[in-house]
């Protein structure tokens, strides 16, 4: 009895009109290199942030007023003196609950629903599908129509709450500018941990403007851009930086693990500040 091997570019018999292709893909390249590595970053920033965020120190050095992204703002009577930039209105909390309560919710709401980050780990951790033209295990595609994944179409409000968040961290990178001096008084001083809060700033606005729900505020629902030339170069601007969305998203990841991790070591003196004036 003889066998004939099969051909992947054959008709199906189901549907004759597409190849009858079994394998999962037929991709040779390193395809699952890029859910892999989405899937270990986002891994490593969501324990990361995890555990700074309810580690309940280290976040605010009082000297330079450098106050860590993830304890921003803070309005628990727990925080430390001086890291309430806007009053402290909410009681002591338990160690579980952690003291920047009122922000981080929506700044997780943000992240999840961020279009971009709806396909890194819908492809690293869902599979769904793990890379182009390979297959997915799933055996039915419901798209976001169910629960829990129709409350991604939240995204848009929880922009508005990421906005407002970034106005925060811009006050506190602005409120760093001023260190203490030795006589007591306060004086204009630049130090290393100034430029990494700037830094990060920068990025959080350039990943807060570029999302898709910014561009579409601006100018989804115009139908004549010519009798709105103000929106439509907002607009365009949006647009421009909506193409980087991507690599925002990643730079951000890194600017805030950084912001954090030197504002622990500083605050907790592993590491003195580099001062570069005052």
């Amino acid at each position: 009895m003889t066998t004939t091997a099969h051909d992947p570019g054959a008709p199906s018999a189901d549907n004759p009109g597409r190849a009858d292709i079994r394998a999962r893909t037929l991709r040779r390249d390193r395809w699952w290199l890029a859910p892999l590595v989405n899937a270990l970053g986002l891994a490593t920033f969501v324990v990361y942030a995890t555990i700074r965020s309810f580690w309940g120190s280290a976040y605010y050095v009082p000297q330079y007023h450098y106050l860590s992204p993830f304890y921003s703002p803070c309005f628990s009577a727990s925080c430390v003196p001086g890291s309430s930039h806007f009053g402290t209105f909410l009681p002591e909390f338990p160690p579980w609950i952690p003291l920047a309560l009122l922000s981080l919710p929506f700044l997780l709401g943000f992240r999840l629903t961020c279009y971009y980050y709806r396909k890194s780990y819908y492809r690293a951790f869902w599979m769904s599908p793990p890379a182009c033209a390979v297959s997915e295990p799933h055996g039915k595609y419901t798209g976001e129509t169910r629960f829990p994944l129709i409350l991604q179409n939240a995204h848009r409000y929880f922009f508005y709450f990421a906005f407002l968040i970034s106005l925060i961290n811009t006050y506190d990178m602005v409120v760093a500018f001023r260190s203490d001096a030795p006589d007591g008084t306060e004086r204009f001083g630049i130090g290393l941990g100034n430029l990494i809060l700037l830094v990060n700033v920068i990025g959080l606005w350039l990943y807060t403007l570029s999302c898709h729900s910014c561009r579409h505020i601006t100018g989804g629902r115009l139908k004549h851009f010519s009798k709105h030339p103000v929106r439509y170069k907002v607009w365009t601007g949006v647009s421009a930086l909506n193409t980087r969305h991507m690599l925002f998203a990643w730079i951000t990841i890194g600017t805030l693990i950084l912001t954090d991790l030197y504002i622990m070591l500083v605050a907790s003196g592993t590491i003195s500040d580099l001062r570069i004036v005052n």
